[in-house]
């Protein structure tokens, strides 16, 4: 395929944590938790027609939609898209919580479920989408995702999942298993995202527990099994592009779409790059559209996610960005896009699985983010 203008060098991934003093001031919220003090199950705000009613003010990871559409948008309607950017779901979220105001925010899942239980997400109602049958049809997954009951406050953006990406001309023997964090002929180019649920979940699912466990007896054996893995580690690291591209990484924990950006975007010789979706499962998750409740202009909000499922704009965007946007009729050319590298693709069936990463009560989050502490200490 035909680079678009801005491949001629790597983009940091948008999963990457904050790094350095800001990182650490996230350590005990690096998962999404109930809070005590907030309203839960707050009074839903009702959704807003999909008119336009003032320009749109926009949050999400940098360069995250193709330039063209939004361009494409601000054409047709008139209107100036106000974009700010976030480096974290946490981050996200303190900003939301203090008050901040933007139309549109794209939280994760798990994300959607405490935004909306604290009353900080609107209604967002089908009826007023054009082109909600794109993800609403009949049999679809998101008509009743697990994070958001009936669909009431999120509309799906992109899905993923986290495997390993790895050098064929570098290492030979992968086995298809998460074990293959492990390969000694990688030694020393080994990389583990340094994200907290991504470590963790790698962990269980290579012992065959649930990514979300916090069972004292199952974290204390994740902790012996990431700690065994620095021997042969390079380094935690969510720069899993650039760490790639760089040569530094020869076998990295990675997510999907960020590896088919590497292989189909960046790479001069794409067959020395290789993912795979280990055998004892994947955490796979979703991104979605939300609308806060104190947006200034929801009715603006409402028409971009209509513009957004137009399938013609989705696969502009997929190969723009290279995750998968489950609108029904976009999703073959995804497949296409993956074609060379199947283990990337990601099905709406796909989501209907454990391994996602769930809310969990404060106590939970802090006993995991303590082992996390733990193995990077060590």
């Amino acid at each position: 395929m035909t680079p678009h203008p801005r491949l001629g060098a790597a983009r940091p991934s948008r999963r990457g944590f904050l790094t350095g003093g800001l990182a650490a001031s996230f350590a005990l919220s690096s998962c999404a938790y109930i809070r005590d003090d907030v309203a839960v199950d707050a009074p839903l705000p009702p959704s807003a027609k999909a008119e336009i009613d003032g320009d749109l003010v926009y949050f999400n990871w940098a360069d995250y939609l193709a330039p063209r559409v939004i361009k494409g948008f601000q054409e047709e309607y008139g209107v100036k898209v106000i974009e700010s950017n976030f480096d974290s779901m946490e981050g996200m979220y303190a900003k939301i919580a203090a008050g901040n105001q933007y139309d549109i925010v794209f939280p994760i899942a798990k994300w959607v479920v405490k935004l909306r239980r604290e009353g900080k997400l609107r209604a967002i109602d089908p009826a007023q989408l054009t082109n909600a049958d794109q993800v609403f049809y009949s049999g679809s997954y998101f008509n009743e995702p697990w994070y958001d009951a009936g669909s009431r406050v999120s509309v799906p953006f992109t899905v993923y999942k986290t495997g390993i990406g790895w050098r064929t001309d570098k290492v030979s023997s992968m086995t298809g298993s998460w074990h293959d964090l492990w390969n000694e002929e990688a030694a020393g180019h080994i990389f583990t995202l340094d994200d907290q649920d991504e470590a963790l979940a790698m962990a269980a699912l290579t012992l065959g527990y649930d990514v979300n466990t916090a069972k004292p007896s199952e974290l204390e054996e994740m902790k012996k099994l990431l700690i065994s893995q620095k021997d042969l580690l390079r380094a935690y690291s969510s720069d899993d592009i650039n760490d790639m591209t760089s040569g530094d990484a020869w076998v990295h924990h990675m997510w999907s779409g960020d590896f088919l950006y590497l292989r189909n975007g960046l790479a001069n010789n794409p067959t020395k790059f290789d993912f795979e979706a280990p055998v004892e499962g994947v955490p796979i998750n979703s991104d979605t559209y939300a609308i806060p409740t104190n947006a200034q202009h929801p009715g603006t909000a409402m028409v971009f996610i209509d513009y957004l499922l137009r399938p013609e704009n989705a696969i502009k965007n997929m190969k723009y960005l290279y995750y998968p946007f489950p609108v029904r009729d976009a999703l073959p050319a995804f497949a296409d896009l993956a074609k060379d590298v199947p283990a990337c693709n990601v099905e709406v069936s796909d989501l209907e699985n454990e391994n996602v990463f769930r809310l969990l009560p404060t106590d939970e989050v802090q006993r995991r983010a303590a082992v996390w502490t733990e193995v990077k200490a060590s």
